[in-house]
């Protein structure tokens, strides 16, 4: 019940010193006092967390900056006052469960639990509901399509939205039809799937999270099409500039290409096949698709502009595709030391 109490520990209440005054949620003032306590004394509270809990006090502990000794006493006296006083720990499903395991078995609680809380899984839904749809997409796309259908019928119908609307189309798609198909789900079934949740995806969740968060964002803007990638950063470049040119200087997109030298692009073109380069070239710039030109023979570039003016009007997807295609070689043939590659906005900056 401590680790809970220091987790929910106020909200928006203010710890000041003679010079300053700041601001600390729930998570700043928990992680505060966790740093602390140290390694010995905080090592008990922390294994009272659960993952969720632990990725928010780890990210604010992350973004703390200084903390005087000032700031840390009041904090204390803070805390101490609220725990002691009538009704400072809140009880719920979680505080309960790990009361309960402290001197029952798991078999045992599992029945409890599920009697108090009704159906079993309700508290993992909840839980992902608070998972970053990015996230929770980027995990369900590698799922068959009956599974997700499951997990979307039983988040909340915005947070499902969301994540449908980042998922690849024909993949979106299925799922929706077997929602729609769908028929009551069994109790086993149910507790199969929170059970692959909890431990594959739950239990990775904070280590996923310690990535930086722009690089993150990179990775996922690297797989948008290229309208949903343009729209996106445009919104968020008014919104946020900041945030926007980092995801930029971070992403690798086929404009980048551009950016390689003649034995890089002489690599890739060995190694993509001719009809996807084709595709790809056909929607490039000029930039790009000069310096592929200019790395192939007379003959082989004569044949390569016959079968780019055969193809007639192309559909942006498949441009799209084939271009992902390209970057992606690209991105192995650096990663096995191939080829050297820049990113975003970065002059001299080079990659793996």
């Amino acid at each position: 019940m401590a680790g809970k109490a220091l987790a929910e520990f106020g909200v928006n209440a203010s710890v000041s010193n003679d010079h300053e005054e700041r601001d600390l949620d729930g998570a700043e003032k928990a992680a505060i006092l966790l740093l602390a306590l140290g390694d010995e004394y905080g090592g008990p509270i922390w294994s009272r967390l659960d993952d969720i809990e632990i990725k928010q006090v780890s990210i604010a502990m992350s973004k703390l900056g200084g903390i005087t000794p000032n700031m840390l006493d009041n904090l204390i006296i803070d805390f101490v006052a609220r725990l002691s006083s009538k009704g400072a720990v809140t009880g719920n499903y979680d505080s309960t469960e790990r009361l309960l395991l402290s001197f029952l078995p798991q078999e045992r609680v599992n029945v409890i639990m599920e009697e108090i809380r009704g159906p079993a899984g309700r508290n993992m839904w909840e839980k992902l509901s608070n998972v970053q749809e990015n996230v929770l997409a980027n995990y369900l796309k590698n799922e068959y399509p009956q599974t997700v259908a499951v997990v979307l019928s039983k988040i909340k119908s915005d947070h499902a939205a969301r994540v449908l609307s980042i998922m690849p189309e024909d993949f979106g798609l299925e799922v929706i039809n077997r929602m729609l198909s769908m028929e009551a789900v069994q109790k086993e079934i149910l507790e199969k799937v929170e059970q692959t949740l909890r431990v594959e995806f739950m239990s990775n969740l904070s280590t996923t999270q310690r990535r930086d968060a722009h690089e993150v964002m990179a990775d996922i803007f690297n797989n948008f099409d290229r309208q949903t990638e343009a729209r996106l950063l445009a919104a968020l470049e008014e919104e946020n500039r900041e945030s926007a040119e980092k995801i930029k200087q971070l992403m690798f997109t086929f404009e980048d290409l551009g950016k390689l030298d003649s034995a890089g692009v002489q690599a890739l073109l060995q190694n993509i096949e001719k009809d996807i380069l084709a595709l790809a070239l056909k929607g490039a710039n000029e930039t790009v698709r000069t310096l592929f030109f200019d790395n192939m023979s007379s003959r082989a570039g004569a044949m390569l502009q016959e079968d780019m003016e055969s193809m007639g009007p192309v559909r942006l997807r498949d441009v799209d595709e084939a271009q992902g295609e390209m970057v992606n070689m690209a991105k192995d043939l650096a990663a096995r030391g191939e080829i050297m590659i820049a990113k975003g906005n970065g002059e001299d900056e080079l990659v793996y």
